[in-house]
């Protein structure tokens, strides 16, 4: 067993398959999630676990080199917009009817208990070196 990190196992596995320029959705309990991605869904209750917890939590276990979400953030949910422009700097805001259409190429979705709107990332994932 380990004893740091992503302790589920569904998600830890599904990260250590990742190479680099695959996408990760982290989204909130009402974001349709596409057919074909693998899915991880730690939704338990509403709010739990919490997009910026998950979103952390992902953060230290990957190298990511871009992040989308959408423009409506910004109005609908001003905490979840802080969060994502402080963790990144470069981040690409779309239309959410956009985000839902590249959200279809992800390898990996990952659904957050969020219950508050526009609580959505599509990670681009990196490399190491």
């Amino acid at each position: 067993m380990r004893k740091a990190g992503i302790l589920n196992r569904h998600l830890a596995g599904a990260l250590a398959e990742l190479g680099h320029g695959d996408r990760v959705l982290v989204c909130d309990a009402g974001m349709p999630i596409p057919d074909g991605p693998r899915v991880v869904d730690l939704a338990f209750r509403a709010g739990v676990p919490a997009f910026a917890e998950v979103l952390d939590g992902l953060l230290a276990e990957l190298v990511v080199e871009g992040a989308t979400a959408a423009a409506e953030v910004r109005a609908a949910n001003p905490a979840a917009a802080a969060l994502l422009e402080g963790r990144f700097p470069d981040l690409a805001l779309v239309p959410h009817e956009r985000l839902k259409e590249l959200s279809g190429g992800a390898r990996l979705v990952v659904r957050t208990g969020e219950a508050r709107p526009y609580a959505n990332v599509l990670l681009r994932c990196g490399v190491f070196f």
